[in-house]
């Protein structure tokens, strides 16, 4: 393990305020680290619609076949 010498001269000095080993404060932070859950994010595409309006009359996001005739026609 390659750390900072600044970090490491922190976690060793935090060690003897505690009596414990840097052993154990590197055990703690990796753990308290690695149970910490990301929050999730949801993707969110944007809107890249032309126009207002949304969709053609008469289309809707439901049909699928012509949506994907419309995007790519023969080649899809």
């Amino acid at each position: 393990m390659d750390l900072p010498d600044s970090l490491l001269r922190r976690a060793r000095k935090v060690a003897r305020e505690r009596g414990t080993t840097l052993r154990q404060i590197l055990i703690e932070g990796l753990t308290a680290t690695l149970d910490r859950k990301a929050p999730v994010q949801k993707y969110r595409l944007r809107d890249r619609s032309y126009g207002e309006g949304g969709l053609v009359t008469g289309l809707t996001w439901s049909d699928t076949e012509r949506l994907d005739e419309l995007a790519y026609g023969d080649r899809g």
